[in-house]
C-alpha cells in the first residue's frame, strides 16, 4: 500500500510541477521503485533533475554510474545533511523554471495547521480538503513525519495547509524522528493562522487530545475542532450533541472553537469545516475601536464591580494593541492583582459584545497613568 501511495503522489506532482527533482538514495543505487518512477517521469514532459542524495563523503561519486540507466543524464551529487550540492541544485532549478512575463503579486493565503495525535486521520483530512493525495496515507501511526506545506484554492479562497506529524506527549517521546515531529508540529502552530484540531470520533476525546489543544490555545491560534471518522460511529449510538457536550466539558479553555463533524474518507463535513476556518481567521483579525472597547468594559465593571484589598477596581482606558490573537491593553489602578475569574468575566463581556468566535483573546493589564491613576488616599508628592 505504501508503494502504491508513492506512485499516486508522483502522478499528482508531475501534473502541476514546472521542474521535477527526482531524488534517489546514492547508497542504495537505482531500486525497482526508482525505475518505475523514472518511467512515469519520462512521459511527463517536464524537465527533470536527477538528485543523488546522501553523497556524504568524497569518492562516492564513482558509485553513481548505475543511475545513468534511469535516463536523466548525469546525476547531481547532493548531501542534504551537510549542504553539499544544494547551491548547484537550486541553480539548476532556476535555469529550468519558466520565466514569468510580469512580476506576480504574492497570494495572501489563510495558513492552516492540521494538528492531532497520531493516526486520527490528519493526512486523510488534508487530502480530502485539497482534493488530491498530497500527503502519503498509511495505517501505521507517524507515517507523516514532516510538516508539508500545500497551497491550494477552494471556491476562490486561497489556503495553505501545514500537515503535521502527530504530536506525542513530550515525556513519552523516545524515537529521535518522533521528537523532530513534535518540534515541527509546534513550529507549524507558530506559522499558522488557524489550527484544526483533529479528534478521532471512534475513540473519543483523550488526554493527549487535551494536551494538543492546550498547545494551540497557548500559541494564541484561532482553532476549529474536527471530530473526524464520524462515518465509523454506528448510527444512533452517539448523538452529535453528546460529543459536543463532552468536548466542551473536557476543553473549557477552547469554548470559542467551532466543532465540525467530518469524514475524511467520504468527504463529509468539509463545507462546514471551511466555513468555520474562514470565520475563525476573520475573527482573529477583527479590530475594535478604543472607544467601543472602553465603553463595553466600563459597563461590565459597573454591572459587576469588584474590590481588590478594599479598593474598587477602576478602568482608565482600553485599547486593542494587536490581532491574531486580538489583544487588549487595559489601564487600571491595580494591574497585577486582577483575579483570573474576573479576567474571565471581562473576556466573556468582550465576546458577547464583539464576537471573536473561533479565536482566543488576550487581556494585558497595565497601570493607569496621570492624576487619575492615584490610589484612593494616596498623597501627592
Amino acid at each position: 500500500p505504501l508503494v502504491e501511495g508513492v506512485r499516486r503522489q508522483v502522478l499528482v506532482a508531475v501534473d502541476e510541477a514546472d521542474v521535477i527533482l527526482f531524488v534517489v538514495d546514492a547508497r542504495e543505487g537505482a531500486t525497482g521503485l526508482d525505475v518505475e518512477i523514472a518511467q512515469i517521469l519520462r512521459r511527463a514532459g517536464r524537465p527533470v533533475v536527477l538528485i543523488a542524495n546522501k553523497v556524504d563523503a568524497g569518492g562516492q561519486e564513482g558509485a553513481l554510474g548505475e543511475l545513468y540507466r534511469l535516463g536523466f543524464g548525469e546525476p547531481l551529487a547532493v548531501s542534504a545533511e551537510h549542504g553539499r550540492g544544494v547551491a548547484e541544485m537550486l541553480e539548476r532549478v532556476r535555469e529550468l523554471s519558466p520565466k514569468p512575463d510580469v512580476a506576480e503579486r504574492p497570494v495572501e493565503r489563510t495558513r492552516i495547521a492540521i494538528i492531532g495525535r497520531p493516526n486520527v486521520g490528519k493526512s486523510s483530512l488534508v487530502n480530502a480538503m485539497v482534493g488530491d493525495e498530497r500527503v502519503l496515507v498509511h495505517t501505521e501511526p507517524g507515517t507523516t513525519r514532516d510538516a508539508v506545506d500545500t497551497p491550494f484554492t477552494r471556491d476562490g479562497h486561497p489556503y495553505v495547509l501545514i500537515d503535521t506529524a502527530g504530536i506525542r506527549r513530550k515525556g513519552r517521546v523516545n524515537e529521535p524522528l518522533e521528537k523532530l515531529a513534535v518540534v515541527m508540529a509546534l513550529k507549524s502552530l507558530e506559522r499558522c493562522q488557524v489550527a484544526v484540531l483533529v479528534i478521532d470520533s471512534s475513540e473519543g476525546l483523550t488526554a493527549q487530545d487535551a494536551h494538543i489543544a492546550g498547545y494551540a490555545h497557548e500559541a494564541g491560534r484561532a482553532t476549529v475542532i474536527a471530530v473526524n471518522k464520524w462515518d465509523l460511529v454506528p448510527r444512533g449510538m452517539v448523538r452529535k450533541a453528546e460529543v459536543v457536550d463532552q468536548v466542551r466539558d473536557r476543553l473549557p479553555f477552547l469554548d470559542y472553537a467551532s466543532i465540525c463533524f467530518t469524514s475524511a474518507v467520504q468527504g463529509d463535513g468539509l463545507p462546514d469545516l471551511f466555513t468555520a476556518i474562514d470565520d475563525a481567521a476573520a475573527e482573529a483579525r477583527h479590530r475594535v475601536s478604543s472607544q467601543e472597547i472602553t465603553a463595553t468594559l466600563q459597563e461590565a465593571l459597573t454591572r459587576r464591580p469588584v474590590s481588590i484589598g478594599g479598593v474598587p477596581l477602576t478602568l482608565q482606558s482600553a485599547t486593542q494593541v494587536s490581532v491574531e490573537p486580538p489583544t487588549f491593553a487595559l489601564r487600571v489602578n491595580r494591574p497585577g492583582e486582577v483575579h483570573f475569574s474576573y479576567e474571565r468575566y471581562l473576556l466573556k463581556s468582550l465576546r458577547h459584545a464583539f464576537g471573536f468566535a473561533g479565536s482566543p483573546i488576550r487581556l494585558a493589564f497595565r497601570r493607569a497613568v496621570g492624576p487619575k491613576a492615584r490610589r484612593p488616599g494616596a498623597r501627592r508628592s
